[in-house]
């Protein structure tokens, strides 16, 4: 298929089947049609959701099993060959390797348009370079270097009208792009409304508005997260009825004051946790309203970690999420956390996730119905593992492979007690901070520890929520999607969750969070550890010694409890005496 097929107009009536969303009561769900009760079967199904039946549009068969007929059959490079795509949020974790994977499987693709935001004293070219430079396209730059000249910047910005792009610009896009990749948002959990607003339901607007101008438009990828219905426990491949129109958060985010909607967050995002997930609700919403005809779908993928495989294990550029604590945990200055340790930690691999996006792409534009389809990009269902395997995995392979400088011998305890959590985190974070923060203002340098610990203490309150509440993320459309691809393109395209083997993943997360984000080489290895035997050494010392000392301390103050220390001790020396006449 080439890039100047014209695009299959669809009729997406979803929009009439939705109750009024400003009903915050409301329990209507806008199903995607197609979802499937198991990998190995696919057929059509009724979403159910906390016992109300989602709307479900009419389609027969969405899915088809791969036949493994090579006459009828498009496979996904052939299917990007000649074709031209265009990416918001391409300088992002996930964007970088959406661009990485593009060129290195779909060598035939045409060119890929960045949208990139001009920076102060740093051109849209030269962020370009300072991308291409990146070790991820390293493979790229070895092997396959002409192609990364078909990379083209778009300058814009995503809160600006029209996407800030020229109207040139706008015209090449609208002439040759037959596939959009919409990945930019702010992920801030803690982002002010307003802002949140403008990146994750604006920006989508104005994308959606600049789809509807392109001729040859196949498909739009949606990016949003599976923790958009964080309010329920149960969540299907369908869109909710949304708490508030989308239109009216807009007019009250523009009309109001900031300081004033600051105050009003808490009371408008009600049971969600942060501004994140609640404006990516509002967004799907306003996109099934807004794309009309246009062939879109949604993949949101739960909580994205380093690489699995591609384009090397490990890959990760970012502290975000879990990789942040991991990384102050394996420098031993961060030990407690409220978590649930029997929840599910729902982590993806973000190559996972960009596979799975690149397959929906061509699904889209390959097999043109009247669903706007939605996947659930997540591990918690097929493949799950638990908080406590997690944190336990992390604990041993950063023992295993340290991190130079560590601080302190890395341990990590997970507490149900929010009260008990913040004790121990006030004995074991705060008080060595303010130590080594005393310490170095008698040496004269600059104290960081407390400083470090509050940010650690922020992020700890932004995870807290997703670290003790459990989700069940229904994946059918998934399931469905990979029995749709050829062998040859699941291997190249992999987004199978049960491939993974989460002890080995760890160590590759670890190690990956070592060279990437610490710029460590393997081969320091050997001396961080011999410097790990030493601070495990050491703090197993200071272990004894505390407990001497508390021990001491309750001795000197209770005669009851020192009379019974010394009975046992006279009991054990009784019994050691009769040791040979037994």
């Amino acid at each position: 298929m080439s890039e100047n097929t014209s695009n299959t107009n669809t009729n997406n009536n979803a929009t009439s089947n939705t109750s009024n969303s400003s009903n915050t009561n409301s329990t209507t769900s806008i199903a995607a049609a197609g979802a499937v009760s198991s990998c190995n079967g696919v057929g059509p199904s009724t979403a159910m959701m906390n016992g109300h039946i989602g709307t479900h549009f009419t389609s027969k068969n969405n899915f088809e099993n791969y036949s493994g007929s090579k006459d009828t059959y498009l496979s996904i490079p052939q299917f990007y060959a000649g074709r031209s795509v265009f990416i918001t949020g391409g300088t992002g974790f996930m964007g970088k390797v959406l661009v990485e994977k593009l060129l290195r499987s779909c060598p035939d693709i045409k060119n890929i348009y960045l949208l990139i935001r001009p920076k102060r004293g740093h051109e849209v070219s030269q962020r370009l370079n300072e991308l291409l430079e990146a070790p991820l396209f390293e493979k790229l730059r070895r092997e396959k270097p002409k192609d990364l000249s078909k990379v083209i910047p778009i300058s814009g910005d995503i809160t600006s009208e029209e996407l800030g792009i020229s109207e040139s610009d706008q015209a090449l896009l609208c002439r040759n792009v037959s596939i959009v990749f919409h990945s930019a948002a702010t992920v801030k959990f803690d982002e002010k409304l307003k802002l949140s607003v403008t990146i994750n339901m604006l920006g989508t607007k104005r994308l959606v508005e600049l789809c509807h101008r392109m001729m040859s438009l196949d498909a739009l990828i949606h990016v949003s997260t599976a923790y958009c219905n964080c309010d329920r426990t149960e969540v299907s491949e369908v869109i909710y009825a949304p708490p508030y129109n989308p239109d009216d958060i807009i007019s009250l985010v523009n009309w109001l004051p900031e300081d004033t909607l600051d105050k009003l967050t808490p009371s408008l995002i009600g049971d969600r946790p942060n501004t994140y997930t609640f404006t990516k609700a509002l967004a799907e919403h306003m996109l099934l309203k807004e794309a009309g005809n246009l062939p879109v779908a949604i993949v949101r993928p739960s909580i994205v970690t380093a690489s699995l495989n591609e384009p090397f294990a490990g890959w990760i550029d970012n502290l975000n999420g879990p990789t942040g604590l991991l990384s102050a945990m394996a420098k031993g200055i961060f030990r407690t956390i409220v978590c649930e340790e029997n929840c599910i930690a729902d982590v993806v691999p973000v190559d996972i996730v960009i596979n799975l996006m690149i397959t929906a792409a061509w699904r889209t534009a390959s097999h043109k119905t009247d669903n706007l389809l939605i996947y659930n990009c997540c591990t918690g269902q097929r493949h799950p593992i638990t908080w406590g395997k997690f944190v336990n995995y992390a604990v041993d392979h950063v023992r295993k492979h340290p991190l130079e400088g560590c601080a302190w011998y890395p341990g990590g305890s997970l507490r149900n007690s929010p009260t008990i959590n913040a004790v121990n985190a006030f004995v074991v974070h705060y008080i060595p901070a303010y130590i080594l923060d005393v310490m170095a203002r008698l040496v004269g340098k600059k104290p960081i520890f407390v400083k470090i610990q509050n940010k650690i203490a922020k992020a700890v309150e932004c995870l807290n929520y997703f670290a003790t509440h459990e989700w069940q993320f229904k994946d059918d459309n998934v399931c469905a999607l990979l029995q749709t691809l050829s062998p040859k393109d699941r291997d190249n395209f992999v987004f199978d969750v049960t491939t993974i083997n989460w002890e080995k993943y760890m160590e590759r997360y670890v190690l990956g969070f070592r060279e990437f984000l610490f710029k460590q080489k393997p081969q320091s290895l050997p001396g961080s550890r011999k410097k790990m035997m030493r601070l495990y050494y050491i703090d197993l010392l200071t272990k004894v010694f505390m407990v001497i000392c508390t021990w001491r301390f309750l001795m000197s103050r209770s005669k009851r409890l020192n009379a019974v220390w010394s009975s046992f001790l006279q009991n054990i020396l009784r019994f050691v005496r009769l040791l040979p006449f037994l």
